[in-house]
């Protein structure tokens, strides 16, 4: 963030988003900002407010996508919630605070997994140091050593007979006459030193060394396989937390969510966990060793320290559908809570402490995006209070074919090149030619003005029925290439385009 300009951040966001040139120029100036806020003298830093924003367009024209991408790019915790879903204190339904929650959830978990990226060579290497123990158990230092026996080699391999070569061929050494002793020690000495040395020469040096050194050499060859691969089938003894079950314990009522969740884990962690010894493949045990090590490593006090203070200055809570929760105020009937719920919003939108699992965080600096179609009712249908706490607007405009055209072909993720990416999966290619590709666009747009508006989402229904054969019969009629023309086009949504009862239900 310290290299981005507003303008390289729209410049960012272009790669991704078409148009909305307004929506990015806002979102860049309050990403900046922040940026800007803290070199600015502390006593002055807490006075300064986040530049809260409310964009406003119809469905499928990048609002969602704006945000998650800002949030990428600042690499900042991020959450999305559905205004809808919030429910005014008293009733049954999710509470305001639940997204500040969420939020810090979001943080400690990003914040845990850069953590555990620094040390994962490390938790690598421990969790092999475990396997080898696993498949080499250690040696009591008190065993006793084998005594060779008598007629015997050291280390207690029997010699057997001894065979003497001679001028009158191979002979047993009790057979030779008594007068020829020292040619029979002459022959066992030549025969030992011709037959029995070059296969026990490796095993005179492993037998000369002490039993630490012998047992390190086995465990380095253990350890070679093991990098290469060739043991992921051995089964191992594995040691393995079982996390307590509350199973027939009295639980708060009212569903899983808020306090409830917070207490249950609450309740879990006070509870002694058990321990279990499993039999698993090498495979399944590095997993398992590997991420005991990580929670070994990390120190989660840090982690959570870290992610509060990254929550609470550089958190961004996307409110989605908040048209939802505005209309006409003293209401009946299921809408009775939308006021409430707005009432709800505005202690934590214009800065309040929210208890969480991992303490109180303060929602002073966070930047709240909200976002509605607003096509029912109007931004000023939202309270006056509420209003206040979000002063930029931004209005984004409908999508027209020329747009549609450059969302399937200039984004780094266009719809284009991911049906190409698909069908290269199956040894197919795609060619979509330039008057396809305008077919596509303009029966898109044409059917987003006949129907329900719901912008570049409209592309996805008519993409997936353009190309609904072809990659039905990938695996069998494969392997070559495919061109996509507007004849292609125009066929496959013939009847379709023709049939106004089919058309509602298919695009």
């Amino acid at each position: 963030m310290d290299e981005l300009t507003p303008r390289q951040i729209v410049a960012e966001l272009d790669r991704y988003i078409v148009g909305q040139e307004g929506a990015k120029k806002a979102v860049a100036i309050a990403l900046r900002n922040r940026w800007r806020r803290s070199r600015v003298e502390p006593e002055l830093r807490e006075e300064i407010s986040p530049n809260n924003l409310i964009l406003i367009g119809p469905t499928g024209v990048g609002k969602t996508e704006v945000a998650r991408r800002l949030a990428r790019l600042a690499g900042a915790p991020f959450v999305k919630v559905e205004a809808s879903k919030f429910t005014e204190v008293g009733y049954v339904g999710r509470d305001v605070e639940s997204m500040v929650r969420d939020l810090a959830d979001t943080a400690v978990n990003m914040v845990r997994v850069e953590r555990e990226d620094e040390v994962q060579e490390e938790a690598e290497q421990r969790a092999e140091d475990h396997l080898l123990d696993l498949l080499l158990p250690p040696v009591a230092p008190d065993s006793p050593k084998p005594v060779p026996e008598s007629g015997s080699a050291p280390g207690g391999v029997t010699l057997g007979s001894v065979f003497v070569a001679g001028p009158q061929g191979v002979r047993r050494a009790e057979d030779l006459p008594n007068g020829s002793q020292g040619e029979v020690e002459a022959g066992r000495q030549e025969a030992e030193t011709q037959e029995a040395e070059p296969q026990e020469a490796e095993a005179r040096e492993e037998r000369s060394q002490d039993p630490a050194a012998r047992r390190a050499r086995t465990r380095e060859k253990l350890r070679k396989l093991l990098q290469d691969g060739k043991l992921e089938d051995r089964e191992v003894e594995v040691e393995v937390d079982q996390t307590p079950s509350l199973d027939g314990m009295m639980l708060p009522m009212g569903g899983m969510d808020g306090m409830d969740h917070n207490f249950t884990e609450m309740l879990q962690d006070m509870l002694p966990r058990r321990k279990k010894r499993r039999n698993m493949r090498v495979a399944d045990a590095r997993r398992i060793l590997i991420q005991t090590e990580l929670d070994r490593l990390v120190d989660m006090d840090e982690v959570v320290g870290e992610a509060l203070a990254r929550a609470e200055e550089m958190g961004i809570i996307f409110l989605d559908e908040i048209d939802k929760v505005a209309g006409d105020r003293g209401g009946a009937g299921p809408d009775v809570s939308r006021e409430g719920v707005q009432r709800d919003l505005l202690p934590i939108v214009e800065g309040s402490n929210v208890q969480t699992k991992y303490g109180l965080v303060r929602t002073d600096h966070m930047l709240f995006i909200a976002a509605g179609a607003f096509h029912v009712s109007k931004p000023s249908d939202l309270i006056p209070e509420l209003q206040g706490r979000f002063p930029i607007r931004v209005e984004l405009r409908s999508l027209e074919e020329a747009d549609f055209v450059r969302i399937l072909t200039e984004p780094r993720n266009a719809l284009l090149t991911q049906y190409t990416a698909l069908a290269a999966t199956e040894n197919t290619q795609l060619d979509f030619t330039e008057d396809g590709i305008l077919e596509v666009a303009r029966v898109a747009a044409q059917l987003n003005d006949r129907m329900e508006n719901i912008g570049a989402r409209r592309l996805q229904t008519v993409m997936t029925t353009v190309l609904e054969d072809v990659l039905f019969n990938l695996p069998e009629e494969g392997q070559g290439a495919l061109t996509i023309d507007r004849d292609f086009v125009a066929n496959r949504l013939e009847n379709i385009m023709d049939d106004e009862d089919l058309r509602r239900f298919i695009l």
